[in-house]
């Protein structure tokens, strides 16, 4: 595979994990929310994949590997199972109308690509096209964060963004060293497995997920 093909391949993974994050912006369901960050998952694997193969960065593969079981496989999994038994099934409310959210983040798109211009003129790697994206998957998954009201939406946002940061990784530097990779892969797990208890506890005390009726509950007291 030479690096010209190497590289249109992987502008068009990151385009699909940059539209999975838009998908993620306008999805109302919680279960298609959770599909869409596990097709985010899957693309940024092969994404990794594919840069270790052309730059012969061999950890890549290990995080391509780690990212398709924690990212596409387990935490999905969780996540259905944590729905499943918080009865979750009506759809997330939004604090912003969604074509409000959705004109927000193509402003934050372009503000990626305009804060990112200098480093791409300057790189020489084959991931400098994608960096832009991978800065703009961190700053929507934040805009998912603020403007969902369920807890668990927002955990999905702020696992988005830490897509966002791994492909960041990846597209600046041709990724972390492997020790790095392997010690944030297990606190993500831990901390969903801390999440998944934490929210069985506040909706067997608040009989509900929803920011704002906790907040209510808060200034009632």
């Amino acid at each position: 595979m030479n690096t010209s093909l190497a590289a249109n391949i992987n502008s068009f993974l990151a385009a699909m994990v940059l539209l999975t994050a838009f998908g993620m912006l306008v999805q109302r369901r919680m279960y298609g929310l959770i599909h869409l960050f596990a097709w985010q998952g899957f693309f940024l694997s092969i994404s990794t994949a594919i840069v270790g193969f052309v730059a012969g960065a061999h950890h890549l593969y290990i995080s391509s590997i780690l990212t398709l079981s924690l990212k596409v496989i387990l935490l999905p999994y969780i996540l259905h199972i944590l729905i499943q038994r918080l009865k979750i099934h009506k759809e997330v409310e939004t604090i912003v109308n969604v074509p409000m959210t959705m004109m927000i983040g193509i402003a934050l798109v372009i503000f990626s690509y305009h804060l990112t211009a200098p480093v791409r003129e300057l790189s020489t790697l084959m991931t400098r096209s994608t960096l832009a994206v991978a800065l703009a998957t961190v700053l929507l998954g934040l805009l998912m964060m603020i403007t969902r009201r369920h807890a668990v939406t927002q955990i999905i946002g702020f696992l988005a963004m830490e897509n966002g940061l791994f492909f960041a990784a990846t597209s600046a530097t041709y990724g972390m060293p492997l020790v790095v990779e392997l010690g944030v892969a297990l606190d993500i797990l831990i901390a969903a497995f801390i999440f998944g208890i934490f929210f069985f506890h506040i909706h067997t005390t608040f009989d509900s997920l929803d920011v704002d009726q906790m907040a209510r509950l808060k200034e009632e007291d």
